[in-house]
């Protein structure tokens, strides 16, 4: 999938025979794609595989072929200056930095001139679900909060328009068939193994982590890793995208996880016993190097196969994910400007490419452009939760609480069943609320969604949005009763990881909300351990400099210390970026900065909170929040 295949001739690219899940050419011992495939084994008697057994198998792949394709897609001329519109590998620049330029390459699987097989695609399982019921707060231009989870959706999907479908550039890519050998191949972007099944199933798992949705039809992530392992348990790219997932949710460390720290080793012991392609290579190499804490370094590995192969969508998503982690927002963007080029419509998964470039657009500001993109993708897939995400952000940060407020009950339908990003969703939903001062609609929406989904999950994303709103809920002086208590056991396992020092943050939130001093002095001790023996990690050599001293001001925060917050805080205050997440997310820690200032006693922070909610209203101006901050800062004189 490296470069676009599309043909300046308009020839209708061959079709593959979807009654064969053999690789032509390959022998393939794996049988057909059913829930019935055996266990596997590694030669060595253990499955090198993480998560054996783990979650549902999935059954038989349900596929609708389109009668007729598309013509190919005539490229921008951007594209054509690329070469994107001929077959042949991308040639690196002077300046590449891929040593295998110029040099044959060995593998087990050949790259095949062949254009692309005509695409059928699972039918995305959504649902029309009905709006809540209309509050009586509607008068004041409030929709209403969110209603409880609804029954299970029907098989046609949200997104489904009509009851004709009728195929178009936009949508046919969104139809494609799970991706064979021979598919990859295609695509410029071959796998090494034999296996039909384990191609297939690589797919499906990188289709369901680019659309935030366990995908129940397939199994689901888990359930797709467990057959994927099966299918060819020494299938290196198999390896390097489960390991690779479990460690970008950031739930597990190596050091604490000795399950982990075995696949990390084993996807590296595997792939020294077999031919891989560079760009497989790159991966695994990546992948490892995440492990040990070394973001940025990672980050360069993925960027390296992305410049040799641009529609590579698992090194998209990971270099993503690490960027924002980091804090590097342009990266974030200007990875993605950088292929965006390359992924026509017929390439499966481009219309999310426009959802994540979005994003990116909107961290820098770029509203307008982030909007339109985001439109762009939601108006090919309605339930492309990301690109909802991003226009959620964009409401929020230009304080339009009532454009967002709508837009979130409008197309609550489509992106509420995508169960990895819903939670998160109804999340941007209260901070709405929030702001308008309705805090108990904001705390309804917590205990119908927000909490549910972390009990359920345990997500650190699900983790970080419950420890944030009932934090900011708290600053604003509301009650929130015993939820830190409900959120506590999830946190309290976590509290000696030490993979992101903005998890650290909200777990100590949690423990600080729940009045849990033991946990509190264990993760500020192992942080401080972490700070003092660094290595390569990169969270652990920001902590001395950033992350202790913000979790330091959390805690002279609870203890009633606002001066002190404010001398922890203001000498950070620009470098709280580094620690990731979005601004929507940091946030909170600006609010804690504020709030401080309104209540310091010191004569030299007098006019601190001036200054605060002066910036703060200049850069987002009528936002309800802050004309509350500046009334409250008038009634204690401090904005003369």
């Amino acid at each position: 999938m490296n470069v676009c295949r599309a043909r300046a001739c308009g020839c209708r690219p061959r079709r593959h025979n979807l009654e064969s899940d053999r690789c032509p050419g390959a022998p393939c011992s794996q049988g057909t794609l059913t829930a019935a495939a055996s266990p596997g084994g590694s030669p060595a008697g253990r499955s090198p595989w993480r998560g054996e057994g783990v979650g549902p198998r999935c059954g038989h792949l349900q596929v609708r072929v389109p009668a007729l394709l598309p013509k190919a897609p005539v490229l921008s001329g951007q594209a054509r200056a690329l070469g994107a519109h001929t077959n042949a590998p991308l040639q690196p620049g002077p300046d590449s930095c891929s040593p295998m330029a110029g040099r044959p390459r060995t593998r087990r699987v050949t790259e095949s001139p062949a254009g692309p097989p005509g695409r059928a695609r699972i039918l995305d399982h959504g649902g029309s679900v009905r709006n809540p019921p209309v509050s009586k707060r509607e008068s004041a231009a409030t929709p209403p909060a969110p209603s409880a989870p609804a029954p299970p959706p029907s098989p046609e999907g949200a997104g489904a328009r009509s009851s004709q479908w009728t195929p178009t550039r936009g949508n046919m890519a969104a139809f494609s068939p799970l991706r064979d050998c021979q598919a990859w191949k295609d695509a410029r972007l071959p796998l090494s193994t034999t296996s039909n099944e384990a191609c297939k199933l690589f797919d499906a798992t990188l289709t369901q982590y680019v659309k935030w949705t366990n995908d129940k039809s397939l199994g689901g992530i888990e359930g797709c890793l467990s057959k994927l392992k099966a299918a060819d348990p020494t299938f290196a790219m198999g390896h390097a995208i489960s390991t690779g997932l479990v460690l970008i949710g950031t739930g597990s460390s190596v050091k604490l996880d000795k399950e982990l720290d075995l696949a990390v080793k084993t996807m590296v012991e595997i792939s020294r016993t077999q031919p891989l392609t560079r760009r497989e290579q790159l991966h695994v190499s990546a992948v490892e190097t995440f492990a040990k804490g070394n973001f940025l370094k990672a980050s360069e590995l993925w960027e390296q196969i992305l410049r040799d192969h641009p529609t590579d969508m698992l090194a998209l998503k990971f270099s993503h994910d690490v960027y924002f982690y980091l804090g590097c927002q342009e990266q974030m963007r200007d990875s993605v400007a950088r292929v965006y080029p390359f992924w026509t419509p017929d390439i499966p998964l481009s219309s999310y490419v426009k959802g994540i470039y979005s994003f990116g657009l909107m961290e820098t500001n770029f509203y307008d452009r982030a909007e339109k993109l985001a439109k762009e993708a939601l108006s090919i897939n309605p339930t492309d939760a990301w690109s909802v995400h991003t226009i959620a952000h964009i409401h929020e940060m230009k304080a339009e609480i009532k454009d967002g407020l709508e837009f979130m009950q409008h197309s609550e339908t489509h992106w509420k069943d995508s169960d990895m990003l819903a939670c998160h969703n109804y999340w941007h939903w209260a901070l709405y609320l929030i702001e308008k001062g309705e805090y108990e609609a904001a705390l309804t929406i917590f205990d119908t969604h927000i909490l549910p989904s972390l009990q359920a999950s345990g997500t650190m994303l699900d983790v970080v949005d419950s420890c944030s709103m009932l934090y900011r809920l708290q600053m604003e002086g509301v009650s929130v009763g015993q939820r830190w208590q409900d959120v506590l056991p999830v946190t309290r396992k976590h509290s000696r990881d030490h993979i992101l020092l903005f998890n650290d943050a909200h777990f100590l939130m949690a423990s600080l909300g729940a009045h849990d001093r033991q946990t509190t002095q264990e993760l500020l001790t192992t942080l401080r351990d972490a700070s003092e023996s660094p290595g390569e990690n990169c969270q652990h050599l920001l902590a001395r400099d950033v992350g202790l001293p913000l979790c330091q001001a959390l805690v002279e925060a609870e203890d009633g210390n606002p001066d002190r917050v404010l001398e922890l805080l203001l000498p950070i205050r620009y470098r709280i970026v580094q620690l990731g997440g979005s601004n929507a997310q940091r946030d909170v820690f600006n609010q804690l900065l504020i709030h401080a200032a309104l209540n310091c006693t010191s004569s030299v922070h007098k006019n601190v909170a001036r200054s605060l909610l002066m910036e703060r209203d200049a850069l987002k101006p009528n936002s309800p929040l802050t004309e509350r901050l500046i009334r409250k800062a008038a009634s204690v004189h401090l904005m003369q």
